[in-house]
């Protein structure tokens, strides 16, 4: 069980992973800076007075209560030392000196790549990250998010679908949902995956809470997939601690058009990897994969190539990009009519996707 005094004091505000090692490498254990004078705890390097009173106006006791909270959520207490905190956790810079998980634990031991993009994405989008979480999450790999609206909600949905795991990274405590429209989503990953957070039980997001998410998003993961995201996108921010972590950074290239594509085209230019299927990333991260997820790595490469074989003749004639009824008509020879009901059959089976204005554009 973690020292309920750790708790206690890895919670004072202020008081991060630097400041508790010069603390504990001072005062030997978590109950002796409670009792530590405050003119002591402010002598101390990079301390300081404000730090100081902080901790001696924490009740030690707190952590006990903070404890029974997690029990009550259906989650566990999670210090460094414990050795249910995930590996990949311990060694990024700023690293949480607490967590609070619940769901199945071991997925935070597991290989895992983060998928992060828009909370307002297009089709396009959303139809690319489901394709992208379910084929790394049949590859055996756990599939990590910020349980956010959009990209987020659709990866981990994507994963859990596939048959993988997923674990969800909360800007809030266990048993807050947020936001309110993901709560069958909450329970999903809660009774299928994983939850983890940095805050207490109860406690509401808050905007700096979520930045920092972001870095357990990717520090927890191998790479960090970027599937859609505005120049002004906080998934940015989250492939940019990725790089800072010394993680691969994947984007998905979308339409020059789309402002939702800007903030992939800008990682690309700047050296991250462009990735058109899972496979891609698999065979980036295949030098890092442990021992046990190549081979289901190399099958899922084979049923996706297998997937994209040839289909109906007209797909020969119908790109990515949308296309209107005429042009197809003059493309493929056939009539307006016979391509009515073509198409229609080829969006039964989930290979055509109509849009709006009468356009049609072929799905991955």
């Amino acid at each position: 069980m973690t020292d309920p005094a750790y708790v206690a004091l890895a919670l004072v505000p202020g008081i991060g992973r630097v400041r508790l090692e010069v603390l504990l490498g001072a005062c030997e254990s978590p109950a002796a800076v409670f009792a530590a004078p405050a003119r002591h705890l402010a002598g101390l390097p990079g301390m300081g007075r404000a730090a100081a009173t902080a901790i001696h106006a924490t009740d030690p006791a707190s952590g006990e209560r903070v404890i029974a909270r997690t029990e009550r959520a259906g989650g566990h207490v999670l210090a460094p030392d414990d050795p249910r905190f995930p590996p990949a956790l311990r060694e990024i810079p700023d690293a949480p000196t607490l967590l609070f998980a619940a769901g199945d634990l071991a997925r935070l031991r597991r290989p895992a790549v983060a998928i992060v993009g828009s909370r307002s994405h297009t089709r396009y989008g959303g139809e690319a990250c489901r394709h992208f979480a379910g084929g790394l999450a049949r590859a055996g790999l756990v599939v990590v998010s910020g349980m956010a609206r959009g990209i987020d909600a659709l990866a981990h949905g994507a994963a859990l679908d596939a048959g993988g795991g997923t674990v969800g990274i909360l800007g809030n405590g266990l048993g807050v949902v947020y936001p309110a429209a993901n709560r069958a989503l909450y329970e999903r990953v809660l009774r299928d995956g994983c939850l983890l957070t940095e805050h207490p039980p109860g406690e509401r997001p808050h905007a700096g809470s979520f930045p920092r998410r972001n870095r357990i998003i990717s520090g927890l993961s191998l790479g960090c997939l970027v599937v859609e995201a505005s120049v002004q996108s906080g998934s940015l921010i989250t492939a940019r601690m990725a790089l800072e972590q010394g993680r691969e950074v994947f984007a998905i290239p979308g339409s020059i058009h789309s402002p939702q594509s800007k903030g992939c085209h800008s990682l690309i230019k700047q050296g991250a990897k462009l990735v058109e299927a899972a496979q891609d990333v698999l065979d980036e991260l295949a030098a890092v994969i442990p021992d046990t997820a190549p081979a289901a790595a190399r099958a899922a490469g084979r049923t996706e190539a297998a997937s994209a074989a040839p289909g109906h003749p007209l797909l020969a004639h119908l790109g990515f990009d949308p296309l209107s009824m005429d042009a197809l008509s003059i493309r493929s020879g056939l009539t307006i009519e016979a391509l009515s009901a073509i198409l229609l059959q080829l969006e039964l089976e989930g290979h055509v996707a109509p849009l709006p204005g009468g356009l049609y554009q072929r799905t991955p």
